[in-house]
């Protein structure tokens, strides 16, 4: 594997997650593969879960890694050809992907949407453009519209706790004070369609996301219809997709946040959420504090899917 930013590209899902579990139980077992290698992790916004979990999955596999937080430390960088760079910003990133690329052997990059063009967003064109010129295979931390390392430990922790084969999994959108990427939920729906569990997505109108993503999944309405007999209910907040409100914030209504009431709908479910979560606005503090919450080895996941990723690059150079 050189490259990995969606679903298709971890390959047949069952033996994605086998492979996963036994990382799990061996982590250590693999450190000959990162010896002398490098991972360079670039990071143009704010990380915790992302930046230690993936900086721990090299460390398991003996990398030495390198750290970039190009808005603190760094030159300012120009994105976009054509520009005449007379302003903030000199260096273009066109020069300093291929420098990123003599100093490493793989490279992370994490890039939010800038909700500013959604076909520019949509495109991709900062990871795209690492892909294009670093010389070095590339995986996505998220991205503008994608997070598929959040997505992978998600499925992980949903096989290691579901109770039958084809477990109810809604995804539901909650409120939150301002606008965020559709990046989570995006890779969320085209897991767990791949993953092919019983899946629906509920949301209040105008938050339709990207039909590519959403695939099959039922989308309900009705949040109340959608969590009858949920055995999953994962949480999260995301701004418009569709034109003219893309990355805007059309609802605040609180009747959405995911309280006791709301879960008692449900078939015992499990409470999921990626993390940071805004506390009695996407859920309330007795739900993510249950023993039903998966909030923490949802997290804890977050280094098993980046290890399993890691080593597919490493065994791949």
């Amino acid at each position: 594997m050189r490259y990995f930013k969606s679903v298709s590209d971890i390959g047949d899902l069952s033996a994605a997650v086998k492979e996963a579990l036994d990382v799990k139980a061996r982590r250590f077992d693999f450190k000959h593969l990162g010896e002398n290698k490098t991972l360079l992790m670039i990071f143009f916004n704010s990380s915790l879960r992302t930046r230690l979990s993936t900086q721990k999955a090299a460390m398991n596999l003996g990398m030495n890694v390198i750290v970039l937080d190009v808005n603190q430390g760094a030159w300012k960088l120009e994105t976009e050809r054509g520009v005449i760079m007379d302003g903030d910003k000199p260096e273009h990133l066109l020069e300093a992907i291929p420098v990123m690329g003599c100093y490493c052997d793989v490279i992370g990059v994490r890039s939010f949407a800038r909700f500013e063009n959604k076909r520019d967003d949509y495109e991709e064109k900062i990871l795209n453009q690492f892909i294009r010129y670093s010389g070095r295979p590339v995986f996505a931390m998220e991205t503008a519209t994608v997070h598929p390392l959040q997505s992978f430990a998600d499925l992980i922790t949903i096989e290691e706790h579901k109770a039958v084969e084809r477990p109810k999994v809604v995804l539901t959108w909650a409120p939150h004070p301002k606008a965020l990427p559709q990046a989570v939920p995006n890779s969320f729906a085209e897991w767990m369609n791949a993953a092919g569990y019983d899946f629906v997505i509920t949301h209040p109108k105008g938050y339709e996301l990207d039909p590519q993503f959403v695939g099959n999944a039922r989308v309900e309405y009705d949040q109340d219809r959608a969590l009858e007999g949920a055995d999953f209910v994962y949480a999260k907040n995301w701004s418009a997709f569709a034109d003219p409100n893309y990355g805007k914030v059309l609802c605040t209504d609180r009747s959405w946040t995911i309280t006791t009431e709301k879960m008692a709908l449900t078939n015992n479910a499990y409470f999921m959420h990626c993390l940071p979560v805004r506390r009695n606005m996407i859920v309330s503090d007795d739900v993510i504090e249950s023993e039903r919450s998966l909030v923490i080895p949802e997290a804890a996941n977050r280094e098993i899917s980046a290890q399993v990723v890691l080593k597919r690059i490493l065994e791949s150079l």
